[in-house]
C-alpha cells in the first residue's frame, strides 16, 4: 500500500504537469494574440495610407464625400437644400439624404452602414477612431462622440448600450445601408 506522502507526491506531480501544460497553451495563444494585432495594425496603416493617395486635395481625407445613404429621386432637391454642410444635423424623417449632413456626419454614418450590412454589431467611439485612422487619444475620441450623440439625439443612430453605436431603424431600413 503506497504511503500518504507518496499520494500526495503524484497528485502534486500531476498538478504540477497540468499547470505547465496551461502556461504553455497561454503563451502560445499570447503569440497568436500578438500576432494578430500587428496584422490588424499593418491593414490599418495600409488602409490609411490607401485613403490618403486616392484622397483629393492633396491626401486631405476630411474633405472627400462620403457615399450618400439612401435616396429618393422625389426628395432629393429638397433634401439637399434643409442643410447646408458644417451646419446643425437635421432630425432623421423618411427620404432623407446623407448629403444634408457634413462630411464628418456622413464618414460616421458609412463607417456604421458597413458594419451593418457585413452583420457586424455596434462600435464605441474609440474603435471609430481607430477605422478612420485617428490616434485614440481622449480628445479624438471625444469629438467623434459628442458627433455621435448628435446623430444618436437626431435619429440617425442607435445607441442601445451606453457608448456603443449603431444606424438607427430608419436609415438602415432605407437600403443606403443594405
Amino acid at each position: 500500500m503506497p504511503s500518504v506522502v507518496g499520494l500526495l507526491e503524484e497528485h502534486e506531480l500531476a498538478a504540477r504537469r497540468r499547470v505547465d501544460g496551461l502556461r504553455e497553451e497561454a503563451d502560445r495563444i499570447q503569440a497568436e494574440l500578438a500576432a494578430a494585432e500587428q496584422e490588424w495594425q499593418e491593414w490599418a496603416i495600409a488602409r490609411r495610407r490607401v485613403g490618403t493617395v486616392l484622397a483629393p486635395d492633396d491626401g486631405n481625407i476630411a474633405d472627400q464625400k462620403a457615399a450618400p445613404g439612401p435616396q429618393n429621386t422625389d426628395t432629393l432637391s429638397g433634401a439637399r437644400q434643409a442643410a447646408k454642410p458644417k451646419s446643425q444635423v437635421p432630425v432623421w424623417r423618411e427620404g432623407l439624404d446623407w448629403s444634408v449632413l457634413s462630411v464628418d456626419y456622413q464618414r460616421i454614418l458609412a463607417a456604421l452602414a458597413d458594419r451593418h450590412r457585413l452583420h457586424q454589431g455596434p462600435v464605441s467611439c474609440q474603435e471609430l477612431a481607430v477605422m478612420f485612422g485617428l490616434d485614440a487619444v481622449p480628445a479624438k475620441v471625444e469629438a467623434l462622440r459628442s458627433k455621435a450623440k448628435r446623430l444618436v439625439a437626431r435619429g440617425w443612430l442607435a445607441e442601445r448600450q451606453p457608448g456603443r453605436f449603431t444606424l438607427a431603424q430608419g436609415p438602415a431600413g432605407q437600403g443606403g445601408a443594405s
